[in-house]
């Protein structure tokens, strides 16, 4: 079976692992602040805070931001649930903005025709979630624009975009948003096993941030509401998580870190290859925005045809070890969200994507003769509809 997404771990990574093993710090010692700095130095950002996993980075991202009940945030439903659960954690309420139907990302289009009805309503977002699905970055100067008009804050999901540009800058810079996540669960495009980071270029957001991780507990005076009583003391301050980084996932996120670029362009060639050889079949293939450089996360194809057409050119192509996926099914179809007034229509372009979008396989160790492979397994799915 090829899979849809596989890490590539290499001798370089298991050295810094075993490093870190044979010192004085499993948790919390110098490498989670190496990598940290290591990649706030990569993308331009002032601040980056290294947690346990993309959701942990979105639902503090979330409380720093002020986000709480009788708020509302809204997200793209073309996502992994965890883009808006965020929300959910803080007390708000959640709402969806339809997709773009060629990036697939949450529309500037759609946004702003719902952000005219909501404010009529009395009800505009305090935070939107742009998704950069597949590693392709949202319009994030237009969304900008809408959230300076609006009086809504901006969280980049790029849990699929580390090591892509936005008008030339890595994304992750903060040009346009408060906060960006990264995410570093093996099938992205670096890993650190499970976790993930949250960057800003606000101070304040980073130091609310940074508490929240870690049980709203600090040893910093300044943050105390009394004179501490001797070297050991601690408060906690606010209510916070254990959210924190191991030294052992830094250090592994610190080592692949120096592969990010290569990785990225790597997945750039294997896209043009699938795109190559898919030119002549029955589908929709990946469009890229001139705006931005995608991560390239996933290369995903739509299916032409109906919805039985789509799950039998689906089922086909694991039968024939080829570990497709489909991301993602959108999140207002979900029975948790359905049970809080969501029905199927209300974003009707997201439901067209999912109704036909495949992820095929693609990840830098894969081969052309494995891009082959699946290309051919299409063309005998395709042909036996």
């Amino acid at each position: 079976m090829i899979p849809y997404g596989r890490q590539d771990i290499q001798q370089a990574d298991i050295d810094a692992v075993l490093e870190v093993l044979q010192s004085d710090f499993l948790t919390q010692g110098p490498m989670v602040p190496r990598f940290e700095q290591a990649v706030a130095e990569k993308v331009g950002a002032r601040h980056a805070l290294a947690v346990n996993s993309a959701t942990s980075a979105l639902h503090i991202a979330c409380l720093a931001l002020g986000l709480g009940e009788g708020d509302w945030l809204w997200t793209t439903p073309i996502t992994f649930v965890a883009s808006a659960n965020c929300g959910r954690y803080c007390g708000a309420q959640v709402d969806f903005v339809d997709i773009d139907p060629r990036t697939y990302n949450l529309s500037p289009e759609a946004l702003e025709a719902k952000l005219e009805r909501a404010e009529v309503e009395g009800r505009l977002p305090k935070v939107v979630v742009a998704v950069h699905l597949c590693g392709q970055p949202c319009d994030m100067q237009a969304i900008h624009a809408l959230g300076q008009r609006y009086g809504f804050r901006i969280i980049e999901d790029a849990s699929h975009a580390i090591g892509g540009k936005y008008q030339n800058e890595y994304i992750g810079s903060g040009r346009y948003s408060d906060v960006t996540v990264f995410s570093f669960h093996p099938v992205k495009i670096i890993t650190t096993a499970e976790g993930g980071m949250a960057l800003t270029n606000d101070n304040d957001l980073a130091s609310r941030m940074n508490l929240l991780r870690s049980h709203g507990v600090t040893r910093d005076p300044t943050l105390m509401t009394c004179v501490p009583d001797g070297p050991w003391y601690y408060q906690q301050v606010d209510l916070g998580f254990n959210y924190r980084m191991t030294e052992l996932q830094a250090a592994l996120g610190l080592s692949q870190l120096e592969r990010l670029d290569s990785y990225v362009a790597r997945r750039h060639e294997l896209s043009q290859y699938y795109s190559e050889l898919l030119k002549d079949l029955p589908l929709t293939l990946p469009w890229q925005h001139p705006d931005g450089y995608s991560g390239l996360h996933l290369y995903v194809i739509r299916i032409v045809g109906d919805e039985k057409k789509h799950k039998a050119v689906f089922e086909s192509l694991r039968e024939q070890g080829v570990g497709v996926n489909l991301h993602y099914i959108p999140v207002h179809t979900q029975p948790y969200y359905m049970n809080m007034g969501f029905s199927a229509g209300d974003f009707p372009e997201a439901e067209a994507y999912y109704a036909d979008a495949i992820s095929l396989p693609m990840f830098p160790t894969m081969t052309e003769k494995q891009q082959e492979k699946v290309v051919k397994a299409l063309c005998v799915a395709l042909e036996g509809l």
